[in-house]
């Protein structure tokens, strides 16, 4: 269905999981990761796969995949913990090689279909507006900055030049495949060691902050849709649940899961990025346009991500 296949950040998270779905639907997928915060045995061993460790701007690397290829998806990006300590590196991965991925498919890519950009919620910053819609944008940090610049540049590189790219923010995604290894994980895999080690769950701040926390399987159902509908092309959509969280709650939801009642709570002060109060997405333009929905409440999610972490 997909043909040949770039999955940037292919053995982080998203990536990674993104590719075990396109491996049944693709004749070949190349995967670009500087391996930085993922890891090798993300990536699956199959003679369809072929892996790049390399960082995306690198133009070599791109003169060789991309004539090839007619599906893109970006998901290579510095995090949000990483953009407060090293603003360098991060407009280096999230513009630089964000813009270079653009220019390098104009230039290569003769049959591309699609081009999809996954982006983030944290564009939205401390929203005024909940659930928060895709017009809305408050950007405060230097990971939302970055992220929101490349997708300027995927609106110029439509308009302009009619590529067929489509953007997609995804809110607190979690589940399988999200290791503690990795030090910039999510709050759930966290969560998750602190239960399996029998200590206290780390809460930053006084636990009030909501998140729109989604399930791995439904982003990846989000992605797929939008990379073979044709009516998502130059649109924005938002990957969510439409429903708040807090971390207090979603502490007790946890321990609920895996019978920990009994485990305490652990509050640490904010850390520098902890900026966002409330979160929830709007998500009525992609059930609509796309029909796509949220499947998993957070218990589902949170149950399958148990079996999987103990090997069931």
């Amino acid at each position: 269905m997909f043909g040949n296949v770039l999955v940037t950040g292919g053995a982080g998270f998203l990536g990674s999981q993104l590719v075990q779905a396109l491996l049944p639907l693709s004749d070949h997928i190349y995967i670009i990761d500087n391996l930085s915060t993922a890891s090798i045995e993300a990536v699956p061993a199959s003679n369809k796969v072929t892996f790049y460790q390399s960082c995306i701007t690198d133009e070599k690397v791109l003169d060789e995949i991309l004539p090839k290829v007619e599906y893109i998806f970006h998901f290579a990006c510095k995090n949000l913990l990483l953009s407060v300590i090293n603003v360098d590196a991060d407009f280096h991965t999230n513009v630089l090689g964000g813009f270079t991925l653009l220019r390098k498919a104009k230039e290569l890519c003769p049959n591309l279909k699609r081009f999809i950009y996954a982006s983030t919620a944290s564009i939205y910053g401390n929203a005024n507006i909940l659930p928060t819609p895709e017009s809305y944008y408050n950007i405060g940090l230097p990971y939302s900055a970055s992220k929101f610049t490349t997708e300027h540049y995927c609106d110029v590189y439509y308009t302009l030049y009619q590529m067929p790219v489509t953007t997609l923010r995804f809110s607190n995604v979690y589940g399988p495949g999200q290791l503690v290894s990795n030090p910039y994980c999510g709050v759930i895999a966290k969560f998750f060691d602190s239960v399996q080690n029998g200590q206290p769950l780390q809460i930053y701040g006084d636990g009030k902050q909501t998140r729109d926390f989604t399930y791995i399987e439904d982003a990846i159902e989000a992605t797929l849709l939008a990379a073979r509908t044709d009516a998502a092309i130059g649109e924005k959509y938002n990957v969510g649940t439409g429903e708040e969280t807090s971390i207090v709650e979603l502490a007790q939801v946890l321990k609920q899961v895996t019978g920990t009642q009994a485990l305490a709570d652990e509050y640490c002060p904010k850390r520098e990025v902890d900026v966002v109060q409330r979160r929830c997405m709007h998500t009525g333009k992609i059930e609509q346009e796309l029909h796509w929905k949220n499947k998993h409440t957070l218990f589902e999610g949170l149950e399958k991500t148990k079996r999987w972490l103990e090997g069931t």
